[in-house]
């Protein structure tokens, strides 16, 4: 790593939020170099700790007249707030934008939610799974004659949520450096995915109007899919272009390539799958990626996460790798994002100096123990569980 400054470095960020799309938005910040500082209390729930890297810690009860107090004297200084709560709560403890701006005119203001400020559902509670549904995404995944199938939590508490909480801070922060003011980013994990789907959204405006699990990119088309193998691992294909079609058909010792069928015909999916299903099955998965190594078939391992660390690229690209500590990205020349570790009670006492606190009072917060994890643990515990 280059002695450059990192790109956010400089930056101080204050995270009120919780569960997983805030701390991940933090983390993105943290790894380019922003101080970020975790602020817990009560009952308010806790950050997944794979997502708390790089962040200082602390404990204020924004309902203390007190502690809201030294909020205060930190937003002063700071740059930027992230908070998840619902609508109207951020106002009720006085950390909503219009409050924070008159004590800091070049403060952003984050509020990452499921629904967005406004609109007849922005009160609700959810999860990825129903922001997925209310944004026409959950529906399309899946196999047909099937329910429709979430893919994790990726897509909004990730992608439509924490990923573009972040990119609307680093664009709010590009803009103060014209305007010298702040404002308030209203990143709404539903719009999120409306904005992802444009290009599938663009394959419903069509008169063929596909359904779940159809379409060339659903998962069911002969070459885009996966494949299981003889050792009951699977293969990925996405051999999409005649040209990479090609190189699957000769590879798998079907005929040469000029002689490969017309994959993209709905008309033979069915037999063409059958076939390439009964062919991948006959070799081990492993023994199916060195056949293709090297060319452009298109074909990968499906790999288990325990399996990363010793994927040739993976190593390659990421020495060091490890599930609980997954690589700072994307990768720059000069500044790099660099995942940190926890900082220690010092290097937090120092830090909330820093934000407007006094060494005691920085020492006090900072010492708290953190919160209980309030009604959602991670990972989750059942009833019983807690009562125990």
């Amino acid at each position: 790593m280059s002695g450059e400054k990192r790109i956010l470095e400089g930056v101080r960020v204050l995270d009120l939020s919780r569960l997983a799309p805030g701390p991940y938005c933090s983390m993105l910040l943290a790894d380019l170099g922003a101080e970020v500082v975790m602020i817990g209390g009560g009952r308010t729930g806790a950050p997944i700790p794979a997502l708390r890297r790089g962040k200082h810690a602390i404990e204020l009860d924004l309902k203390s007249a007190a502690d809201r107090a030294l909020f205060d004297r930190m937003a002063a200084t700071a740059d930027v707030v992230l908070e998840s709560f619902r609508p109207g709560v951020a106002s009720r403890l006085g950390v909503d934008h219009a409050r924070l701006s008159r004590l800091n005119p070049r403060i952003i203001s984050c509020s990452l939610t499921g629904y967005g400020q406004d609109g007849p559902l922005a009160p609700r509670a959810g999860h990825d799974i129903n922001y997925l549904a209310i944004a026409g995404a959950l529906g399309t995944f899946g196999p047909p004659q099937a329910p429709p199938v979430p893919p994790l939590n990726l897509l909004a508490d990730f992608g439509g949520g924490g990923l573009l909480a972040a990119f609307g801070v680093m664009a709010a922060l590009f803009e103060r450096e014209r305007s010298s003011r702040g404002q308030h980013v209203d990143a709404a994990m539903v719009d999120g995915v409306l904005s992802m789907m444009a290009m599938p959204f663009a394959d419903w405006g069509t008169p063929t109007l596909p359904g779940r699990g159809e379409g060339l990119l659903a998962g069911t088309m002969p070459a885009y899919r996966t494949y299981e193998c003889a050792d009951g691992r699977y293969v990925a294909v996405g051999a999409l272009e005649p040209k990479f079609f090609a190189q699957l058909w000769s590879g798998l010792g079907l005929g040469e390539p000029e002689d490969a069928p017309d994959h993209l015909d709905p008309r033979e999916a069915e037999s063409l799958t059958r076939t390439l299903e009964a062919i991948f099955l006959g070799r081990t998965r492993d023994a199916w990626a060195a056949r293709f190594e090297g060319g452009d078939a298109c074909v990968t391992p499906v790999l288990e996460p325990g399996e990363l660390a010793s994927n040739p690229h993976i190593a390659a690209r990421h020495p060091g790798f490890a599930l609980d500590r997954v690589p700072g990205v994307p990768r720059f020349s000069r500044t790099a994002a660099v995942p940190g570790r926890a900082p220690d009670r010092g290097e937090t006492t120092t830090a909330l100096v820093r934000l407007g606190l006094t060494p005691a009072e920085a020492k006090r917060v900072s010492a708290r123990p953190g919160g209980d994890g309030g009604d959602l643990s991670w990972p989750p515990v059942t009833i019983q569980e807690r009562k125990n």
